[in-house]
């Protein structure tokens, strides 16, 4: 049998199956993104425990989505999902930021942190292994980075040793074995804390946060399972929806944390990966509003 002529019984085959692919995406999307709050909490547990209950609270979205869809149509609201993510991302995130840990926000504040190297010597690592060869700046740009801390990067005299400056005080050279306990220590002489304190944590607007981002999952895959069925005649349904599904998901969801790290070691913003997602949003916004017709009326029978 022909590649292109596997196809699923009926409709609600076709739906059930996609969307226990999106289930799983949306899981590891979860995944990476506590990653990030957890860095912050410093507890498995607290982090977690967020993840859990928006995701208790904002699973019903997709199927008012899904529903709003059949009235208004797929693509509207797939659209939408992209413009709004795309236009609040930075600006979320900053709010994250701010009732998670908001020492870490008056930390950067007051305190300038500058990465003066050769710029010969600091590289872009996406594919990290064994054939790796970090240099003194590429090992003081990963440790700032998962500190979680933005810093200047400046390009200083070539051959000379890599020199972090902390508000006032100097570390000169990043030895691969003394340097992070150095980095660690004046960092802490700075007054950053390696921690949030959890007195401090606004529980209610993390989690109210947490949810506006799952809502913008559920506008996008709330409707795309119907609309991927519906955008594909029969004889090329089951094909034409596994292959950008396997390079959406694959290809652009696999690189996002790979890219998103590099680019944040590589930029010293602790924001700056963001722009990867959204730019993927951008481009999936111009090209459907561009390219693709909507489908809500489309006899998926031919």
């Amino acid at each position: 049998m022909a590649v292109s002529d596997h196809r699923l019984p009926d409709d609600a085959g076709d739906r059930n199956a996609l969307a226990s692919r999106y289930r799983r995406r949306h899981k590891r999307r979860w995944f990476f993104f506590s990653l990030q709050i957890r860095a912050s909490f410093s507890h498995y547990l607290s982090a977690y425990t967020l993840v859990a209950i928006s995701l208790l609270i904002g699973t019903p979205m997709f199927i008012l989505f899904d529903w709003l869809s059949d009235k208004i149509g797929r693509l509207k609201i797939i659209m939408a999902g992209c413009l709004i993510a795309a236009i609040s991302y930075f600006w979320l995130f900053g709010l994250l930021t701010h009732y998670v840990n908001p020492d870490l926000e008056a930390f950067q504040a007051k305190t300038k942190i500058t990465v003066v190297s050769d710029p010969t010597q600091c590289n872009f690592h996406i594919f990290v292994g064994p054939w790796s060869k970090f240099t003194e700046c590429d090992r003081a740009k990963d440790a700032l980075t998962k500190s979680g801390l933005s810093f200047t990067s400046m390009n200083g005299e070539a051959g000379k040793p890599v020199v972090i400056t902390i508000g006032d005080k100097k570390l000169e050279g990043f030895d691969a074995k003394e340097g992070l306990p150095k980095l660690a220590a004046a960092l802490k002489e700075a007054g950053y804390a390696a921690t949030a304190d959890k007195a401090k944590v606004n529980w209610f607007m993390a989690e109210l946060i947490l949810v506006i981002f799952l809502v913008y999952v559920t506008m996008v895959y709330g409707p795309i399972a119907a609309f991927l069925v519906e955008l594909f005649p029969t004889n090329i349904r089951y094909t034409s929806m596994s292959l950008p599904y396997h390079i959406g998901n694959g290809w652009f969801g696999g690189m996002l944390p790979l890219l998103a790290t590099a680019l944040v070691a590589w930029s010293g913003d602790i924001y700056y990966g963001l722009w990867y997602p959204i730019g993927v949003a951008i481009m999936s916004l111009v090209i459907g509003l561009i390219f693709l017709k909507e489908s809500k009326d489309v006899d998926i029978t031919k």
